[in-house]
């Protein structure tokens, strides 16, 4: 008589503690590799008027036009305030933000300005010259605060082919250079 031998039909368990180990570490790694950005919103408005709005020929619309070889502060009606060349290579916003405070200090309840840009000024040109426009770096009671000069910008155009030359003075400037 043959004998049967029956096979015991169990299902092995799963190891998966070192499947287990390899999570424990790895998650960590991963979310502290993790690059957290902070995402800036700056409101912007178009310059113009709206349809049928007559422009009034007292209001003040100061300008900055921003061009490869330089900047230039203006108001939109009246001309030239400041023309900022290259200095060694370079956009002068140092000199930008000097002639804005002059600017605000006889009219500290302008905020609004234009920002004009050249075709082949660079993103962080335009970053930086919008950083400039907006506030400054001011000391108050023994700490750095960012003071406001123009918050409110308004992109547009520039012409290609404007150069940009010495240096203007101009009353509303106090004379500087």
């Amino acid at each position: 008589m043959r004998r049967r031998h029956r096979r015991l039909n169990s299902t092995p368990e799963l190891d998966i503690t070192a499947f287990m180990n390899l999570m424990i570490v790895l998650v960590p790694v991963l979310l502290l590799g993790m690059v957290f950005t902070q995402i800036r919103m700056i409101e912007l408005d178009f310059p113009g008027l709206a349809k049928g709005e007559v422009p009034d020929p007292d209001h003040f619309r100061l300008e900055v036009v921003l061009v490869p070889g330089g900047m230039r502060v203006a108001d939109s009606e009246r001309g030239i305030i400041r023309s900022l060349p290259l200095r060694e290579g370079k956009q002068d916003f140092a000199g930008l933000r000097t002639t804005l405070q002059a600017i605000k200090q006889r009219m500290p309840e302008k905020t609004d300005i234009v920002l004009r840009l050249g075709g082949a000024v660079d993103y962080q040109t335009l970053v930086t010259a919008m950083d400039t426009v907006r506030s400054y770096p001011a000391v108050v009671a023994a700490s750095v605060v960012e003071a406001e000069l123009f918050p409110d910008v308004s992109l547009g155009d520039a012409p290609d082919d404007l150069r940009i030359s010495a240096v203007t003075d101009h009353p509303l400037t106090g004379g500087r250079p």
